[in-house]
């Protein structure tokens, strides 16, 4: 129980990163949209007007058409964020298209037949984490820095700062008294601005910004507010900087306040049990969480290529549990199939939900039952069956 200090950053849609992300998830849900039991695996680089698509599929489809779609699916999605600078414009850039079929080796161990269940996409352990420091059971580091570059996003999409560029990043120093976070040390928003815009008004906006987001009963000092600390972001995006797929996991999941297991999630459809375990992990441990059985939980599963049940599961409530760990583990493995069809089915995964998820954290958002069950894993519909079994 001491004073500390811990750091988590966000970055926005238009960073290169995110980009690539986005691309990969709209490649996931073009094809998921076609058939929800699709296949595919999708990396992408994008970098001064060039995208780069590859990967794997599986889609009975006519591949001409096909990558006329996913090229013109990919230009409205970076129109959408809002790319029309010289080094990175929706129009101009060019698309690259190398995805090819899925390997038949890969998929004799996914799929079900009369001999055998469906087996994971590969092997693997996945980490879900919950802490009820915030009203979403997310870490406040990572919560609070998405929300900082959401509220940019959002006010530059409806033209309130239009002088905003896409690409933008945040890093929340927060001071802990014990385990619960009282204010914000370092606070630190770069974002890419129109030429000439001057840095003390944008200043003055980042800061009003940043009082809008944080609990008003943070502590904080408008000096240690540090925005665009090189004195100048002009260029961005993939005009400044490359940007690859699966690059920010840190980001997509708890900051760093967790344990990862490595895999990342974009670009992959749900048999890929780096993604859809994943899901259910977060989902178990925010259930647990939100039914006060600990104020924080850490679970980790782990699969084989090709089995169907996971190799391990582990139960962690850092010694806040009103019950055993071991007892959670096995209630969780008598009431939940763990199984990747039992996971996809529970949590409504074949469904092409997965471009909302490849910015601002695939965690700590509300269920959106009207986008067909996006961010189902966000739930916390287990909380009658913890109280009746426990």
């Amino acid at each position: 129980m001491r004073n500390y200090l811990f750091t988590s950053e966000s970055v926005s849609e238009g960073h290169p990163d995110k980009i690539s992300d986005l691309i990969s998830d709209t490649v996931v849900d073009l094809m998921i949209a076609k058939d929800p039991f699709s296949r595919v695996a999708c990396e992408t680089l994008v970098t001064t007007n060039k995208i780069v698509i590859a990967g794997e599929y599986r889609l009975d489809v006519d591949k001409l058409d096909l990558f006329d779609e996913i090229e013109e699916k990919i230009r409205l999605s970076v129109k959408k964020i809002g790319y029309e600078q010289s080094g990175f414009h929706w129009e101009k850039l060019k698309v690259e298209n190398y995805l090819h079929n899925q390997s038949t080796d890969i998929a004799i161990g996914v799929d079900q037949n009369e001999n055998k269940e469906e087996g994971a996409g590969d092997q693997g352990l996945m980490f879900g984490y919950a802490i009820n420091e915030t009203e979403s059971f997310m870490p406040a580091p990572i919560y609070y820095s998405h929300l900082i570059l959401k509220e940019l996003s959002e006010m530059r999409h409806a033209g309130k700062a239009d002088f905003l560029g896409p690409d933008s990043k945040s890093q929340l120093s927060i001071e802990y008294n014990g385990y619960v976070p009282i204010g914000a040390k370092k606070i630190v928003v770069s974002t890419q601005h129109e030429e000439n815009f001057s840095q003390i008004e944008l200043r003055e906006f980042i800061i009003d910004v940043v009082k809008k987001v944080l609990p008003k009963e943070w502590s904080y000092n408008t000096d240690d507010i540090l925005v665009n600390p090189t004195g100048r972001f002009v260029i961005g995006g993939p005009d400044g900087d490359t940007g690859l797929t699966g690059r920010k996991i840190i980001v997509d999941t708890y900051g760093g306040s967790s344990q990862h297991g490595g895999g990342a999630f974009s670009g992959k459809d749900p048999t890929k049990v780096d993604r859809s375990a994943a899901y259910m992990t977060r989902y178990l441990a925010k259930n647990v969480v939100a039914s006060k059985l600990a104020s924080k939980c850490s679970i980790q599963i782990a699969y084989a290529i090709g089995v169907s049940q996971p190799l391990s599961l582990y139960v962690n409530t850092f010694g806040t549990g009103m019950v055993d760990d071991k007892v959670l583990e096995e209630c969780i493995r008598k009431n939940v199939d763990l199984s990747p069809k039992g996971i996809r089915d529970k949590l409504k995964l074949n469904n092409p939900i997965y471009v909302p998820t490849s910015s601002y954290g695939h965690f700590g958002r509300k269920p959106d039952e009207v986008l067909r069950g996006s961010f189902t894993w966000e739930k916390t519909d287990l909380i009658e069956m913890f109280k009746k079994e426990l």
